[in-house]
């Protein structure tokens, strides 16, 4: 699933992210999120999140849910 919608992207989920420095290369980043921080409903480069790890950058795919 990717992570364009704000309403598929919540705190906890495992996603893959591109940094703002890996923009141009599209290296992906691998964990947990922390906060949301796009407000809007939709966005077209993805949900730009706050990982676990403190590192920002834009929802590519959503790996996994943790169980609650």
């Amino acid at each position: 699933m990717d992570g364009k919608n704000r309403k598929d992207v919540k705190t906890g989920l495992t996603v893959d992210v591109v940094l703002k420095p890996d923009q141009r290369t599209g290296k992906r980043t691998r964990g947990v999120v922390r906060e949301i921080l796009t407000k809007s409903t939709f966005h077209p480069h993805g949900i730009k999140v706050r990982l676990e790890s403190g590192e920002v950058g834009r929802v590519q795919e959503i790996i996994e849910a943790t169980q609650s």
